[in-house]
């Protein structure tokens, strides 16, 4: 107790280690639902479920660990939701590329971003980036994730006249989602800690009782083992082929929309979680901001390497902030609830899709409420933020959003004389793009 309380200064921020540890677990029953979620969504490319479900909390407790300790922050990390999809849905399932090339672009991200945080570039590329365009981006994925969810549930299905349809409520699967929708929704609406997870285990339940699933053998389990997928981020590197991929392009694309995306997501909710334990400036700003950072890249670089997508910071982590969390020892808290976890594989490893998307479909609503930051009044802005918006759902895209919202605010803000809110930071991205499209149709 005594090196706990000299490393993390606990009487200096008025807590206790009781305290940590109970902000800690509330923490991890906010956010355990990764752990159900993640293998969901990334086995939708191929890879092997149980080898995700040992790699999500593997990831999750080596960057939580990381952040506690060296950064000595009360916030967790894990593999992000919209990260996740835009690594199955976009880069995989739509462009078409393995998951290998998908990793490979995780852990060049993760490098990157360990670079910009080391040379402290982080602040020139928020400068640089039009802030109406990162107000849209999330409401984007917001949509996306909520689309995604709603497939999931079966509440819409394909048609060929009309693209989509409400799908069939004689499906198991769409009352599944419902009652865990319910659910979720009532407990979040009470403050509930938890809401999310005890709405998929609710919605489990239902399945249960329909006789869709069925109890495993056995509780605890040694985790599965990783060996599918460690380690494939860095095959490609090993063939010409893969530098061919590695150096086109959409790699670069890719790449760039993990870092965007990564970048200021962690950035919000850094700032927002830190501000509520009363050491963040008027900025937002606070003293551990550059090891936050380099928490987060290491995460995603590590977590590639282990075999998932981008780790993030969790907004979450307010929730263990709220009941009294101040040091890294809640972090270490998290770290330790979701190791006990991982002997729990076949209890998670039994939930289906229908079960989680319940929990994509609130993530969305959590996503969206930067929208009302847009100002609409302005249609130099609204136009682009509404293209970047209605983009990611509608080309089941991420990435086409973001390439889109950008070429429209570089074209709207230049032919009306408004060049002045253009940075060169985004007049190389828009080059970018534009070469992108120009080689989409010529099909090179």
């Amino acid at each position: 107790m005594g090196i706990l309380e000299k490393y993390f200064k606990l009487s200096e921020k008025k807590t206790s280690v009781k305290q940590e540890f109970l902000a800690g677990v509330i923490t991890f029953l906010t956010m355990s639902y990764i752990l159900v979620v993640n293998p969901n969504v990334l086995s939708d490319t191929g890879m092997d479920k149980e080898a995700l479900f040992t790699t999500t909390a593997l990831a999750t407790i080596v960057a939580t660990l990381f952040m506690g300790i060296y950064a000595k922050l009360p916030i967790a990390q894990a593999p992000g939701m919209g990260l996740n999809s835009f690594f199955a849905y976009s880069v995989v399932l739509t462009m078409g590329y393995s998951w290998q090339f998908a990793l490979t672009a995780v852990f060049i991200e993760g490098i990157i971003f360990l670079l910009l945080t080391f040379f402290n570039v982080r602040e020139l590329i928020v400068r640089n980036i039009p802030k109406v365009l990162k107000e849209a981006i999330p409401v984007g994925i917001g949509f996306f994730i909520t689309l995604i969810g709603f497939k999931n549930a079966g509440f819409i299905t394909s048609d060929a006249n009309t693209l989509v349809r409400i799908g069939d409520f004689s499906s198991h699967n769409v009352w599944i989602a419902l009652v865990g929708l319910i659910i979720t929704g009532i407990l979040l609406i009470r403050n509930i800690n938890g809401a999310i997870l005890i709405g998929i285990l609710g919605a489990t339940s239902i399945g249960l009782i329909l006789g869709d699933i069925s109890l495993p053998s056995q509780i605890i389990s040694t985790p599965p083992s990783i060996a599918p997928i460690f380690g494939q981020a860095i095959q490609p590197m090993l063939s010409s082929e893969g530098w061919n991929q590695i150096l086109s392009i959409d790699m670069l694309i890719v790449v760039f929309t993990f870092l965007f995306v990564n970048l200021f997501d962690t950035i919000g909710t850094l700032i927002g979680v830190v501000s509520k334990t009363g050491i963040a400036d008027e900025d937002g700003n606070f003293p551990e901001m550059k090891k936050a950072l380099f928490t987060d890249a290491f995460g995603t670089t590590i977590g590639s390497i282990l075999g998932t997508s981008s780790v993030t910071s969790y907004v979450e982590s307010a929730s263990g902030v709220a009941s009294g969390g101040r040091t890294g020892l809640t972090a270490v808290s998290v770290a330790l609830m979701f190791g006990l976890a991982l002997f729990l594989s076949p209890i998670f490893l039994m939930i289906p899709a229908a079960a989680t998307a319940p929990a994509l479909i609130i993530v969305g609503l959590f996503m969206i409420s930067s929208i009302v930051k847009i100002n609409f009044n302005d249609l130099s802005d609204a136009i682009p933020a509404f293209l970047t918006i209605v983009f990611m759902p509608f080309t089941y895209s991420i990435a086409e959003g973001i390439v889109f919202g950008v070429l429209s605010f570089t074209i709207y803000k230049f032919f009306t004389h408004k060049k002045s809110e253009i940075t060169p930071t985004t007049y190389v991205l828009t080059f970018l793009f534009i070469l992108k499209l120009i080689l989409d149709v010529l099909k090179i």
